[in-house]
């Protein structure tokens, strides 16, 4: 319920006038009777001096209040000639009421000769308004207790701000000895900093403006060394108004401070631990949590901070039982002779030592500095240390410091091992997705190839890009590039799968848009697995990639992509151009069917794939990216594809690298014409002789007759089987590469197997004998048919 506004006492002066109310005077003869009266008695009870005077006091008495009654004696002998209030009585007004006084008597000596009379005056009877008085006497005891009691300084300064007069409080404050101090000013009684203040004049300058204006000064913050205590640093919150005389004329201005060095300190270190909160934690990296700790405690807590962690954490092990020396400076605020990273030891017995053991904060006072030290403890178990230094001018830690760091301490250990287990995670993913890439690209007749793997920044995650470069039949070469949405390890095992699936995949001789459509399918079966086994949501979900073959025989490639950048293609003497390529979805999200693109690539042509974190920058787009990339293209076009890979990163990979990219750079060769030999052949019996022939004279052209026994058995059975199983035109055709290769093509889409034959079987034993005779071989399938193949080691020179 809201109160009700106060009401001063009838005839209080509500201008703040601290004076007494109006007292009555009566005198009285030695027999009670009235022989003088005031007119201040007339305005208080309403009786003329001839109504009363002859009369006796005791007459004017209604009677006593209550809390008075009990006493034996009349009322006008309770009246008590000490000079003290020493009744409250009711008396009679002229008006017929009654008029609630407090009385006084104060004894006269009269002069002999009117004693003798008997009517000269004994006493002074002194009365008041009972409201009024106890109002006034409120007022005395507060001014007496702001004086004397009062919890809050009140100092007067006169012009340039120059001590006039203190309370009690204020005295106690300056260090107890006023007298000394008076006339001083208020810079010289408190050196300290003006924290908070809409004012930024000096204390002279202010309290000029205080004394002209009349205008009040609110809640200054001070911070500073009091005289009676100058070891510990205090602030005061302060308010300013002007003192007038009774003229209107200002004589002084007041300050009223109080002491708010405890409320202050405990904003301070609420402000500390959330700054703490929000700073503390952000790298992910032990050391990086060390130094963001040392940050946030200096200069506001500490003047310098020292972290040294166990070895074994910063390399992401489970902490063990800590030894005096298996710790590691971290981060070092205040420079020490131990440097950061190298180890540190403490002796047995130490404070240092001792904090570890018991696994509590410990202090130490030493000749220039305090020291607290706190470990660092996850589980129960310590992960290091760290040592808070004040210097001699600072103050000693408190019990409030000493919890304020072992909260610091604590959301550091917390950040610590969070990063140890990121980084143990990411070495790992690391390490597994490492041993999936390719350890060296294969030697091939078909391109020159370099390659290069980004990974992300240490707060990401390894990721899931791969790049590949596949020997195909025929000399040919299959180049991919992927890209597995996520991070961690889960990405990089998921990237090995997809390998695994492309490398077999390729090999089985499929073109880039029935590759990638297989592909596909595997990914979206695999993909609700993957997402209900993510420990930690970062499941891979679904890939890109692109997928192309160049055939250097024909100097011809064939691309498609699963939602993924299209390849840079630089030609010898013409612009750096990106292959159009048809859209098609990434791997996992959709079923809609790929398609292929043949581009002609020439000799010395470069081919760059790459996933999208090499050219989607911070802050900048994929297009800007991708121009930066032609533009090294184009001014680099004559460079090895080591050199090119080399340029490329050091032109794209600036700032923060977001995402792990990867980049594969190749520059294509083409087989002579003296290295492949064709013959086409019509579907007769008859001519498959002439096949054993003209393969035999090639293989003499090349030097190679130590392979012909061997070839013309292989162009035999497989122009037979050609002639007896298809219809059409027969292809023969021999290459002379890294080693020999025989092909066969038909226009049937119908796959031969290798066999056992029976006894009395004359068919069967065709593939199987060319399974033994051959290192490798295979079928490929093309739009008009298919091409068995069959592959031969070159004789040692």
């Amino acid at each position: 319920m809201q109160g009700l506004p106060f009401t001063p006492p009838t005839g209080v002066d509500e201008s703040g006038h601290l004076g007494p109310p109006p007292a009555a005077f009566a005198l009285l003869a030695a027999d009670g009777v009235l022989v003088g009266w005031s007119r201040e008695a007339e305005a208080l009870l309403g009786y003329e001096a001839s109504q009363v005077l002859g009369r006796r006091a005791a007459d004017l008495i209604a009677h006593v209040p209550a809390d008075q009654e009990g006493s034996d004696e009349a009322p006008s002998e309770q009246l008590r000639l000490d000079g003290t209030r020493s009744a409250v009585v009711d008396v009679r007004h002229g008006s017929g009421g009654t008029v609630r006084v407090a009385v006084t008597l104060h004894p006269l000596t009269p002069a002999p000769d009117a004693a003798a009379s008997g009517s000269a005056p004994s006493a002074v009877l002194m009365a008041a308004e009972l409201e009024k008085l106890r109002w006034w006497e409120t007022r005395q005891a507060m001014l007496q207790g702001l004086v004397t009691q009062s919890p809050v300084t009140l100092t007067i300064y006169g012009p340039g701000a120059r001590l006039l007069w203190a309370n009690a409080s204020s005295i106690r404050e300056l260090g107890g000895d006023i007298t000394a101090l008076l006339g001083r000013s208020m810079t010289e009684l408190f050196p300290g900093d003006v924290l908070t203040t809409q004012h930024l004049a000096p204390p002279e300058d202010l309290f000029q403006q205080i004394l002209e204006t009349g205008e009040p000064v609110i809640d200054v913050h001070f911070r500073g060394r009091a005289p009676a205590d100058p070891g510990r640093e205090h602030v005061w919150s302060s308010s300013y108004f002007r003192l007038v005389d009774g003229r209107g004329e200002p004589v002084g201005v007041c300050e009223q401070s109080i002491d708010v060095t405890d409320h202050y300190r405990a904003q301070q270190r609420l402000e500390l631990l959330a700054e703490a909160g929000a700073r503390i934690g952000s790298t992910l990296d032990p050391a990086g949590t060390a130094a963001e700790l040392a940050k946030t405690a200096v200069p506001h807590y500490a003047d310098a901070v020292l972290v040294d962690i166990a070895a074994d954490v910063l390399e992401g092990e489970e902490p063990k039982a800590l030894t005096g020396g298996s710790l590691v400076r971290v981060a070092d605020s205040d420079r020490q002779a131990t440097q950061v990273g190298e180890p540190v030891a403490y002796p047995a017995g130490s404070p240092q030592a001792e904090s570890l053991a018991r696994g509590r904060s410990t202090t130490e006072a030493l000749v220039a500095s305090t020291r607290l030290y706190v470990p660092l403890i996850v589980r129960g178990t310590p992960l290091g240390l760290v040592t808070f230094v004040r210097g001699d001018d600072s103050e000693v830690f408190d019990d409030g410091d000493r919890s304020v760091a072992e909260e610091l301490a604590s959301r550091t250990a917390v950040c610590i091992d969070n990063a140890r287990r990121f980084r143990r995670e990411r070495t790992a993913a690391l390490m597994l997705q490492r041993s999936l890439l390719p350890r060296s690209l294969p030697e091939q007749s078909a391109v020159e190839a370099a390659s290069r793997y980004l990974p992300a920044d240490s707060h990401l995650g390894a990721g899931g890009d791969w790049f590949d470069v596949i020997p195909l039949s025929g000399a040919r070469v299959g180049l991919v590039v992927g890209d597995v949405v996520g991070h961690g390890l889960e990405a990089a095992a998921a990237m090995g799968r997809l390998r695994a699936m492309v490398r077999t995949l390729a090999e089985l001789d499929l073109a880039p848009d029935e590759l990638l459509a297989r592909l596909n399918d595997q990914v979206g079966r695999e993909a609700p697995d993957q997402n209900e086994n993510a420990s930690d949501g970062g499941g891979a979900i679904g890939a890109t990639c692109v997928y192309g073959i160049y055939d250097p025989a024909s100097r011809t490639s064939t691309w498609a992509a699963a939602g993924h950048p299209s390849p840079a293609v630089v030609q010898p003497h013409g612009p750096v151009s990106f292959l159009r390529l048809p859209p098609g979805p990434p791997l996992g999200v959709g079923r809609l069917p790929y398609e292929s693109v043949d581009v002609e690539l020439a000799e010395g042509s470069l081919v760059v794939l790459f996933t999208d974190g090499l050219v989607e920058a911070r802050g900048q787009g994929i297009d800007m990216g991708l121009d930066r990339l032609a533009a090294v293209l184009g001014e680099q076009r004559g460079s090895s594809p080591d050199r090119l890979c080399a340029q490329i990163v050091a032109e794209l990979s600036t700032g923060e690298v977001r995402d792990d990219a990867t980049l594969l750079v190749v520059r294509t060769r083409a087989l002579g014409a003296r290295q492949v030999a064709a013959w086409e052949l019509s579907p007769d019996p008859a001519l498959v002789a002439h096949a054993r022939s003209i393969a035999a004279e090639q293989l003499a052209r090349w030097g190679l007759d130590d392979l012909a026994f061997t070839t013309e058995l292989v162009v035999s059975e497989l122009v037979t089987n050609a002639i007896r199983y298809a219809a059409g035109p027969i292809g023969l055709r021999l290459i002379r590469d890294r080693s020999l290769i025989c092909e066969v093509s038909d226009s049937q889409h119908t796959s031969p197997h290798a066999r056992y034959a029976g006894t009395d079987e004359e068919g069967g034993r065709g593939l199987f004998m060319v399974a033994q005779l051959t290192e490798h071989w295979g079928t490929r399938y093309l739009p008009t048919g298919k091409t068995i193949w069959a592959e031969q080691s070159l004789p040692v020179a």
